[in-house]
């Protein structure tokens, strides 16, 4: 089902919605990417400069749903959208991969950074809200790139979450390894949901201003998007 089920004007704000969410995305995560950079160069982090790098592939991926609903017709441009954000999930994970890898192997090591502990911390704040709005409007609007981001955005808040916890960990107890268990675990999540959005089954793409009771319950019954 599309979008086009919706009446025009309600369409229209859908549409206006994810515009300003992912502005505000795409500036939290530039503000984000140039804290995160500097800081993680300063304290010598891996961690913190995978986050950074991180911050930079969010903004690749809000990028390409602004570019989309740009457009008259935004519909035409999903599948390129959808193909940007999975490409961004899937160089995520190798990323992560790679750097929780080496972490583990004691060719990086983590030190205790202030500021990194303090850009996390906000991340979590931030990061969750957004991902929630334009994950709610995607869905109502049947977008399934706006979807797609709403995911990519809940990732930057798990490794926010790892970040934190590694970082504190790290400074309180001395356990560099801690960030790098969990980004794994991260970057397994990032390849599923790089496959799925590859193939266009974001979750719960369909307008949900059309599906009630039994058939809203059917079409997320396996999904992620469970929750609302």
């Amino acid at each position: 089902m599309r979008a086009s089920v919706l009446a025009p004007e309600r369409t229209a704000t859908l549409r206006r919605r994810v515009r300003i969410v992912v502005a505000i995305t795409i500036t939290w995560n530039v503000i984000e990417a140039i804290v995160a950079l500097f800081a993680g160069a300063a304290a010598a982090s891996a961690a913190l400069i995978g986050f950074g790098l991180d911050s930079i592939v969010e903004v690749l991926s809000a990028a390409a749903v602004a570019w989309q609903f740009t457009a008259p017709d935004p519909e035409k441009r999903e599948k390129v959208a959808l193909r940007v954000i999975a490409v961004s999930f899937f160089a995520l994970a190798a990323y992560v991969s790679v750097d929780a890898v080496l972490s583990l192997l004691g060719l990086r090591d983590p030190e205790h950074s202030p500021i990194g502990i303090a850009i996390a911390a906000l991340s979590l704040v931030v990061m969750p809200f957004l991902s929630w709005f334009e994950r709610r409007t995607g869905r109502e609007l049947g977008s399934a790139s706006a979807v797609a981001d709403s995911k990519q955005t809940l990732i930057c808040t798990y490794l926010s979450a790892a970040l934190l916890v590694g970082l504190l960990l790290n400074s309180l107890l001395g356990w560099a390894w801690a960030d790098s268990v969990a980004a794994l675990v991260i970057a397994v999540f990032a390849v599923r949901e790089g496959v799925e959005a590859w193939k266009g089954d974001a979750c719960c793409a369909a307008p949900v201003a059309v599906l009630t009771g039994e058939q809203e319950a059917d079409a997320c019954e396996d999904d992620c998007c469970g929750s609302r």
